[in-house]
């Protein structure tokens, strides 16, 4: 199974992906109104979904609230640095019963580049180094993930932090396969051009404030490779929760060109990120 990069024509020019030095000289602020919101007609990908008939899309605030426990609580999927519960806590510090679940029909892609890595200095441009993680639908594959709880309270701040991405509800498992109580929301592959269509409205100031103060003007493609720093950490994170994640990280995440297996990169030309270490600044939160 293969999905092409989703490529679209901006009515605005953004220069490509340059040296750290010219990303820095674009850089600039500005205010964002009206704030970035949800569509109902963000569903246009729904084909894309496994045909299982517990995987719907979430499109505006009120769907997160539909999956809410009677506490109150929403259930979150995690399968990057959410892996990490140390990491979970330092975005969501009051999250509850944070534990190892299974879900099927997805695997792990690194297919898409973050703003956050060039904020915090790690992405190298240059070697293409840049993309995080995301997932994807893909029939006979299985994720090993995390599942933990947030207040209602928290859902406007994850959806502001995860804007990029399908939000979808799923239904995961135990690792002995028990079905859960109730759904989780997991951030799943979205595209460029919904993402500038219905998060960001059309609206070019929306776009550059997200990515294009950043010089990147294809979000979701296949020619980009891991930021080592945040691969690392999320290898380390499975690591931490045992074998079974472990593995299950190394063998059923992907590479952009949806062949090459973390382990198997890891093996070959992304040897030698597991020995490097982060920036000081960053040790904490990319430690695994």
């Amino acid at each position: 199974m293969n999905i092409a990069t989703t490529i679209i024509s901006f009515p605005f020019q953004l220069s490509p992906l340059a040296s750290r030095a010219s990303l820095q000289r674009a850089t600039h602020s500005l205010s964002l109104t009206p704030p970035l919101s949800l569509s109902k007609t963000a569903m246009s990908s729904s084909a894309a979904l496994p045909s299982s008939s517990s995987v719907t899309e979430l499109s505006d605030e009120s769907d997160f609230e539909s999956l809410l426990s009677p506490g109150g609580y929403i259930s979150i999927c995690g399968f990057g640095s959410l892996l990490s519960e140390r990491s979970a806590r330092s975005t969501f510090p009051d999250l509850a019963n944070f534990r190892t679940a299974r879900l099927n029909s997805f695997r792990r892609v690194f297919a898409h580049v973050a703003p956050v890595f060039f904020e915090r200095g790690i992405a190298k441009p240059e070697t293409m180094e840049i993309s995080s993680l995301s997932v994807e639908p893909c029939e006979g594959e299985t994720l090993v993930v995390t599942v933990f709880e947030i207040r209602k309270s928290e859902i406007p701040d994850f959806i502001k932090r995860e804007l990029e991405f399908r939000f979808l509800a799923v239904l995961p498992e135990t690792l002995d396969g028990k079905s859960f109580d109730y759904p989780a929301v997991l951030c799943a592959r979205y595209s460029d051009e919904e993402f500038f269509n219905i998060r960001c409205k059309g609206n070019k100031e929306i776009y550059f404030q997200q990515y294009g103060q950043w010089n990147i003007d294809i979000i979701w493609r296949d020619d980009v490779l891991p930021c080592r720093v945040y691969l690392r950490h999320c290898v380390l994170a499975a690591k931490n929760l045992g074998e079974t994640a472990y593995n299950n990280f190394l063998d059923h995440t992907y590479l952009a060109d949806r062949k090459t297996t973390i382990r198997e990169y890891l093996a070959t030309t992304g040897s030698g990120i597991m020995e490097e270490q982060p920036p000081e600044s960053l040790k904490h939160r990319y430690g695994g």
